[in-house]
This record gives C-alpha cells, sequence and structure tokens, in this order.
C-alpha cells in the first residue's frame, strides 16, 4: 500500500470541454442510458413472466441484459452526472470499483456471447439432439463459468493495475477509469502489466471468437443445405444481427486492448470507448430480442393482461 498512498482521488478529463455540448450530450446519454435499462429490464421481466421464454436461448439473453445493465450503470451514470455538473473527481477506491465493475461484466459478455453461439449452433445443426445437449444443467453450468471467468480474469487485471505507483499524477485522459490510461498515468514500470493485460485480454477475446466463428461456420454451412427460401432467409437474418454485434464489441476490444501503449491516441479511445460502454447495452436487447416474434408475442399478452387488470379494478 506504500507505492498507492501518494494518490487519494483521480481527475477524469471526460469526452469534452467544450461547454456548448455539455447539455446536449447530457441529454442523448440519458436517452442512451434510458432505453437501455428499459430495454433490458423488460426483456427481463418478459422473459421471467412468459413461460414460453423459458428455453436456454432466452435463459442466456436474460443473463446478457443482466450484465449489459451492471456494465452500462457503472460508467454512464458517472459521465451524466459530469456533464450535468462537471464533478470530475473520483475517489481512488471508486475509480477501482468502477475499473472492476465495468472490466468484470465486459469481459463475462464475451463468454456469454460465446455460450449463445453455440446454442445456436446446438439448435441449428443438431436440432434432435438439442433438448439433450442443452438442459438446464449445461445452460447453468456456461452461465455460471461465464461468471467466474470474467470476475476471475478482471481480479487479476485490477490488482496488478491499482499495484502500481501514481506519483501525484492523477489526471486521467478518459471518462471512466479504464486499464489503458491508468497504465499511461503510472509512474512505475508497466511492461508486466502490460504483458498480464496483453494476454488475458487476447487470450479471453480470441478464445470466445473463436467458439462463435467455428459455431456460425457450421450454421452457415447447415442454413446453406436447407431447403426452404423462407428458412434460410430468417436463420440468416438472426445471424448477420448476431454478427454484427458481436463485430462492433469485438472490434472496439481489440483496438482498445490489444495494442501496445505507445500506440494508443486517448481521444481515439474514448470515442470508441463510447461503443461497448454505452450503445452496445442499448442495441442488445433490439437486435438481440425486440425483433424476435416469441418477444413480441410476450409483450403484447403482457399489455394485454395489463389493461385487463387495469380495467377490473376500474
Amino acid at each position: 500500500m506504500e507505492n498507492i498512498s501518494e494518490v487519494t482521488e483521480f481527475i477524469l478529463v471526460g469526452l469534452t470541454d467544450a461547454l456548448a455540448l455539455q447539455v446536449p450530450l447530457f441529454l442523448i446519454f440519458t436517452v442512451i442510458y434510458f432505453i437501455t435499462l428499459v430495454g433490458n429490464l423488460g426483456m427481463i421481466v418478459l422473459i421471467l413472466l412468459d413461460s414460453r421464454l423459458h428455453t436456454p436461448m432466452y435463459f442466456f439473453l436474460s443473463n446478457l441484459s443482466v450484465v449489459d445493465c451492471v456494465y452500462a450503470s457503472a460508467v454512464t451514470p458517472k459521465v451524466m452526472v459530469g456533464f450535468l455538473t462537471g464533478g470530475k473527481i473520483i475517489s481512488y477506491n471508486g475509480c477501482a470499483a468502477q475499473m472492476f465493475f465495468f472490466a468484470a461484466f465486459a469481459a463475462i459478455e464475451n463468454f456469454l456471447l460465446a455460450s449463445m453461439a453455440f446454442d445456436r449452433h446446438a439448435a441449428v445443426c443438431k436440432p434432435l439432439h438439442y433438448t439433450t445437449t442443452m438442459t438446464s444443467t449445461v445452460c447453468a453450468l456456461l452461465v455460471t463459468g461465464s461468471y467466474i471467468c470474467g470476475l476471475l480474469e478482471t481480479s487479476i487485471l485490477v490488482a496488478f493495475t491499482f499495484h502500481l505507483s501514481f506519483c501525484h499524477f492523477n489526471v486521467v485522459n478518459h471518462f471512466f477509469c479504464d486499464i489503458p490510461p491508468l497504465l499511461s498515468l503510472s509512474c512505475s514500470d508497466i511492461y508486466t502489466n502490460e504483458i498480464v493485460l496483453f494476454t488475458l485480454a487476447a487470450c479471453t477475446v480470441f478464445f470466445t471468437l473463436l467458439v462463435i466463428l467455428n459455431s456460425y461456420l457450421f450454421i452457415f454451412i447447415a442454413i446453406l443445405r436447407m431447403h426452404s427460401a423462407e428458412g434460410q432467409k430468417k436463420a440468416f437474418s438472426t445471424c448477420a444481427s448476431h454478427l454484427t454485434t458481436v463485430s462492433i464489441f469485438y472490434g472496439t476490444i481489440i483496438f482498445m486492448y490489444l495494442q501496445p501503449s505507445l500506440s494508443h491516441s486517448m481521444d481515439t479511445d474514448k470515442i470508441a470507448s463510447v461503443f461497448y460502454t454505452m450503445i452496445i447495452p442499448m442495441l442488445n436487447p433490439l437486435v438481440y430480442s425486440l425483433r424476435n416474434k416469441d418477444v413480441k408475442s410476450a409483450f403484447k399478452k403482457v399489455v394485454e393482461e395489463a389493461k385487463l387488470s387495469t380495467g377490473l379494478k376500474f
């Protein structure tokens, strides 16, 4: 603790210092955060209420919604407060907590996306064995493993980061406490930290990407063998939505974490960070669920029951 006792708080530079942009950006991020919470929490409620959605795919989707809510909430509210009040100071422990919750649940999302790809592979390529392959035990193990791997990986990264000395340099050129800007801030030798960050991030990203790409390779082969044009169109549409979000998510992560610190441009990194901290959690319930007929049907059912209940009361 002697190395890190010199700094008790950090100052987040934020996205921009332009006063004219503070209120517009606050309104934009407020809308984004509102849609994120309503979309993801609504998805969780629908899945819980409708027994037709009690399937492996929606089990993974509900966990994805939980993850999106947590890691968006770790970053966005603090950014919104900064726009509204100008408060950019975050305590040392607050910075560590923000980094942990964001990084942990972002890592968990990696493993959940891979689990969802495996589930889709089993459904499309081996439909007759789907119920015996994706049992409740298998689904629970995949989700539990995702949480354990994400939390363990992040614990190591945060411990290594906050073991560094910051020597009174506490101005973070970012809008939240992320690992790369803190590494560039430290006056310690960060070589070991960069190796650990690169190794863990690379292993996580490449392993999960390998699972996703391998699953979708076999899915595409199975789709091409389908005789029904309607079935092919529906399957291609589902895959395109999934792969679009995966591309944005993994593209920004690779851009942010799998390059040497000397090649980082913090201003560019901040723009990229907006995508995976705020935009992706908002898009996930839209591309994965709200376009789905089963989800639309469940939503209509809940609305009709609510109307009926209100009518009975009055």
